[in-house]
């Protein structure tokens, strides 16, 4: 009778993979890395130290998964693998459904709970060549690993470019608001890619990189500003306000007039919001203020509007330019 294989197991390692690295999820191909044997691994799942979730993927525990682990199994039950799409975000949505990238060669069968996406240019983990780590898609060093912000950024853009451009800029603003990535690296990466709507979401991305870092901000860019022949404002200008650094939305400095783009809701609906601010800008205009604060209806619902009152504000602070008008005027 042959002689069972014996056991080498390494449980240290074992211990630190599922206590600190892992979040107590781990795969037969690692425990079997670290001198397991097939009986081993039934003899700790038979003792309740391991609980099979997947063919091939345990957890140290039988009860709910939190984000974390099921984003562990997810990875580890189509590995090679990394988060992708909105569970590879700085602050993922708590959806029931995990997306992952896998090789762009591969075909996987369906796992409830996981979506996979085949992706092209993901890498290797432990890629031997620096230089194609870097410009791999994906960052294998991470626990656990996922697409780099600028592409995950790229594809959720690109996919709702055609039918929502102001979603798409959101998140491309969103992205660059978490401070892991600019402009200007998603831009660079986009350059290397052909997705749907890349022209439009590299005028976004310039957009980005003038300071406007928001849906609001950016159709006041474009659609009051720019359309009707304003003067260039100077975007997110550090100030300091009550003692506390801020920055300032649009401000023209040699004009002395500073332009808050206001999302919030301080109302019950948009409707009382946006009255109350088109009579604040109205006084605004009346007393010579030198402040002024415009929501989503006054930027989106009535641009040219809107640019006039900015214009006479603009004109008494000493502008000697003219309104243009868009092809929206009335």
């Amino acid at each position: 009778m042959p002689d069972r294989p014996r056991s080498s197991i390494d449980h240290d390692q074992l211990d630190v993979l599922l206590t600190f690295v892992q979040d107590g999820v781990a795969s037969r191909r690692q425990l079997l890395d670290l001198g397991a044997t097939d009986d081993d691994i039934e003899r700790m799942v038979r003792r309740g130290r391991l609980h099979r979730r997947h063919p091939g993927v345990y957890v140290n525990h039988n009860g709910p998964l939190t984000r974390q682990q099921r984003e562990w199994v997810a990875v580890q039950v189509h590995w090679p693998a990394a988060l992708t799409r909105q569970s590879a975000l700085p602050a993922p949505p708590p959806l029931a459904v995990v997306h992952v990238a896998i090789s762009d060669r591969r075909t996987v069968k369906p796992v409830t709970g996981v979506v996979a996406h085949r992706t092209a240019g993901i890498g290797r983990p432990a890629d031997p060549d620096p230089v194609a780590a870097r410009a791999a898609r994906v960052d294998w060093r991470r626990a656990p690993p996922r697409m780099r912000l600028e592409h995950v950024a790229i594809d959720l853009a690109s996919a709702v470019v055609r039918d929502d451009p102001l979603e798409a800029f959101r998140v491309l603003a969103d992205a660059t608001q978490t401070r892991q990535t600019s402009a200007a690296e998603i831009a660079q990466a986009l350059h290397g890619r052909r997705v749907q709507g890349q022209r439009l979401l590299l005028e976004m991305l310039d957009d980005l990189a003038t300071g406007a870092c928001s849906v609001l901000e950016r159709e006041y860019l474009h659609a009051v500003e720019r359309a009707h022949g304003l003067p260039d404002g100077q975007r997110q200008k550090p100030a300091t306000a009550a003692g506390r650094s801020a920055y300032r939305d649009v401000e023209y400095v040699d004009l002395g007039l500073i332009v808050e783009l206001d999302g919030r809701a301080f109302h019950d609906n948009a409707s009382a919001r946006d009255a109350d601010a088109g009579r604040d800008l109205e006084a605004k205009v009346a007393q010579d203020a030198t402040t002024v604060r415009l929501t989503y209806g006054l930027v989106f619902g009535s641009p040219c509007w809107t640019a006039g009152q900015v214009a006479a504000l603009l004109q008494r602070q000493g502008w000697h330019g003219r309104l243009a008008r868009c092809p929206r005027c009335p």
